[in-house]
């Protein structure tokens, strides 16, 4: 895993765009704060601007790096998460504009997945992380069901758990800066 690691870090750190696993599906993602990688990602799935994407993150202490003010009830719903969870937050800072919805909020999640994991720590900044499939498409369940325009058009294509069958898509919550919840995906 560290080689693959160490590949993927190279080309991300460049500014390339990669299709890789995640601990819920197949993702297709770039360095966060780089702003022309994050608009190659939109191209490669032909996702509408403002339809935005997540970020993932390492902990929670990066979670705090990337959002002005994250509240408190976000780590609650964390500690007692028992599956993947991506929260929707407002006021991010330090992250590429055009990552941000249009309503100011950015959706993170902190990953398990140990590759993942370690990636973002060699990067040391959130990675984008979208469905690797093109908008509009029904999200691929295995690697091979991935659109080939998808791989076709990345950097980089990470050469781990392509035999895994995805696990469902993460829950979605969120959490506005007055105190309001929305559960939107559970």
């Amino acid at each position: 895993m560290t080689e693959e690691v160490n590949k993927t870090y190279e080309i991300v750190k460049r500014g390339g765009t990669i299709a890789y696993p995640t601990d819920t599906v197949w993702g297709l993602g770039c360095d966060a704060t780089n702003y022309n990688s994050v608009e190659r990602v939109f191209e490669i799935k032909k996702r509408p601007a403002e339809k935005s994407m997540i970020c993932l993150v390492d902990s929670l202490r990066m979670l705090n790096e990337y959002f002005e003010n994250v509240p408190e009830t976000a780590f609650q719903i964390l500690k007692y998460a028992d599956k993947p969870t991506t929260l929707i937050l407002d006021n991010a800072i330090r992250v590429s504009e055009n990552v941000i919805a249009p309503d100011g909020s950015l959706g993170v999640r902190v990953v398990n997945d140990a590759f993942c994991k370690a990636l973002i720590r060699k990067l040391k900044r959130p990675l984008v992380s979208t469905s690797a499939n093109i908008s509009g498409e029904p999200t691929a369940k295995t690697f091979s069901e991935i659109n080939p325009l998808i791989l076709e058009g990345v950097d980089y294509v990470v050469n781990l758990h392509r035999d895994r069958k995805a696990a469902k898509p993460s829950s979605i919550i969120k959490l506005s800066a007055d105190g309001a919840v929305k559960v939107i995906r559970q």
